[in-house]
């Protein structure tokens, strides 16, 4: 199976935005019923969603911390999805990990994903923010 691929982490400094991708040498398992989520891994805590799309609708649900701020995107002819981060704030430092849930539903937009949701896991990008 092929694995996603994080991009586009960095340093920057606070307010300023970023723009992650993710992308697949191959979308062949992913389907109209999968979920696709970020997640992100600050130094010492838990892993935890932020932003997730059910392709079935396009439907999209973020975590509060960062609702109004982030945007989770996809471009199926590209095989990619995107998280677009504005106003980033230091506590938005994080390793950030692309997701897949396969065979899903709308109830990941609606109840949101926990790891153990999770079937396929990229392997990170770091974005660190400084104040």
């Amino acid at each position: 199976q092929a694995r996603p691929v994080e991009s586009g982490g960095g340093s920057v400094q606070a307010g300023e935005s970023l723009r992650l991708s993710c992308a697949a040498s191959s979308w062949g398992y992913i389907d109209k019923k999968s979920c696709l989520a970020w997640f992100r891994q600050p130094p010492g805590k838990e892993r935890e969603g932020i932003a997730t799309i059910y392709l079935g609708t396009s439907d999209t649900a973020y975590a509060d911390s960062v609702k109004g701020r982030f945007t989770i995107s996809l471009d199926s002819a590209e095989n990619t999805v995107f998280l677009q981060m504005n106003s980033l704030k230091p506590e938005d430092t994080a390793m950030y990990y692309c997701a897949a849930r396969l065979n899903a539903g709308p109830w990941c937009t609606a109840f949101g994903l926990e790891q153990t949701d999770i079937n396929l896991w990229g392997q990170g990008t770091q974005v660190s923010v400084s104040s």
